[in-house]
């Protein structure tokens, strides 16, 4: 076991207890299946962050429902990567930093960190720009003072972690609960034409080159690269397995929650498209900042629904800064060996963050580029993924059927493509 698989004291201690009374057959019942439930919850909420309410908003004002299909397949892909990093951590003890570390050049290794620190800051942008916003909206704060509660507040839950790992993802847990009741909410609220809806999620439609940038946000605000790492350390020293047939049953309990999580993650994030479609997309089609959502939807659909919205954008900020620190941490520890303080952690990706600010630039601009960064630097830990865990080398009988290889694969050209376009358009050449 790794030293990321060392169970700490408390809480962390009943909770392995109940799971290895589970694994061993002595308690049963359909809340025993609730022990298991965590690591996935913790990964989703990077796929209910603020970039995602940045881009999901112009995809759904500018574009009315017609990338709700971008939506869906970003979500397919992101259940499958998941689901293989979940898994890595269970066969191999490792998560993918330190397999990464273990197995690449070290070259390789330290490109790949710094590319991955990049993705952590543009990812803290995302996070403490929303939760400021939302913030700076509800309560009149100025935005500066807005991302100064945030960083607070993150760093007061991010303190749970001293308690194990139950409390941490209680809170997480409840936090993702609350933005899917705000949503679900905000869709008895705005009145979703649910026809034009569906069509919009099945049939792949791009209108102009503008929809083709939103649609790489789309993909980077929901396949997130510090999840894809993050998921990996989360699973791999919460219940060691024993033999294979524990696990064999860690796998069939995180392949479920990972299907179930990252369901309620999509719906939320469709949600998202379908509120600013009905609200905006046939009046005010202009709309594409989150400020301005919030001023427009007061008029159109009410205060409760503007202040829903706001609730909603705090929970996501707060939430995934949490996370994100922890996705930091282990990048580090994992590629490079060594740890930080968690306030310094948290200093170092939240200052591009606060710079940004201070010199003015628009907050929901600064959201969607972000997400662009993040999906460009996606493809290092997906690849790096796909071929571990297709390695039998690695995996052992647990290496990745042909079909899921093919899928993952699959996965990646499509993410590779999607840059490669944008980076033309960027450049001039498409």
């Amino acid at each position: 076991m790794s030293e990321h698989a060392v169970p700490a004291p408390g809480l962390i201690d009943s909770t392995t207890l109940k799971i290895r009374e589970v694994l061993d057959g002595r308690r049963r019942g359909p809340r025993s299946a609730l022990l298991f439930a965590g690591p996935a919850v913790i990964a989703s909420i990077a796929y209910m962050d603020p970039g995602n309410f940045a881009t999901n908003i112009q995809a759904g004002s500018h574009y009315g429902y017609s990338l709700l299909w971008v939506v869906v397949v970003a979500n397919l892909i992101a259940m499958l990567f998941q689901a293989l990093s979940a898994k890595l951590g269970i066969v191999t003890n490792r998560n993918l930093a330190e397999v990464c570390r273990d197995e690449l050049p070290k070259p390789l290794v330290w490109t790949m960190w710094v590319v991955s620190e990049i993705a952590a800051m543009a990812t803290d942008l995302a996070e403490f720009v929303g939760g400021a916003i939302g913030f700076s909206l509800l309560f009149g704060l100025p935005l500066m003072a807005g991302m100064g509660v945030t960083a607070v507040l993150t760093y007061a839950i991010l303190l749970l972690q001293g308690k194990g790992y139950r409390p941490m993802e209680l809170a997480i847990g409840g936090m993702v609960g609350a933005i899917g009741l705000c949503y679900l909410t905000e869709m008895l609220i705005a009145p979703v034409d649910w026809g034009a809806a569906a069509y919009g999620a099945t049939v792949p439609h791009l209108a102009d080159v503008g929809a083709l940038t939103i649609a790489v946000g789309i993909v980077g605000a929901t396949v997130m690269p510090h999840a894809v790492y993050l998921h990996s350390g989360l699973t791999q020293g919460r219940a060691p397995a024993r033999n294979d047939d524990e696990r064999r049953r860690l796998l069939g309990f995180s392949n479920r929650e990972v299907v179930i999580a990252l369901a309620l993650a999509g719906l939320v994030n469709a949600a998202m498209v379908m509120m600013a479609a009905a609200a905006f997309h046939s009046g005010h089609p202009e709309v594409a900042e989150i400020e301005t959502a919030y001023h427009t939807l007061t008029p159109l659909l009410g205060g409760a629904a503007a202040g829903i919205f706001l609730f909603s954008l705090i929970a996501s900020g707060v939430s995934s800064s949490v996370v994100g620190t922890m996705a930091g941490q282990m990048i580090m520890q994992g590629f490079v060996g060594f740890r930080i303080p968690i306030w310094l952690r948290r200093l170092i990706t939240m200052a591009p963050a606060f710079a940004i600010v201070a010199m003015g630039v628009d907050a929901t601009r600064a959201l969607v580029m972000s997400q662009v960064v993040l999906s460009f630097a996606l493809p290092a830990p997906m690849l790096a993924l796909v071929w571990f865990t297709g390695q039998r080398r690695i995996m052992g009988a647990y290496a990745n059927a042909k079909r899921t290889q093919v899928a993952a694969i699959v996965g990646c050209v499509l993410v590779l493509c999607l840059n490669f376009v944008l980076l033309g358009e960027a450049f001039g050449l498409a």
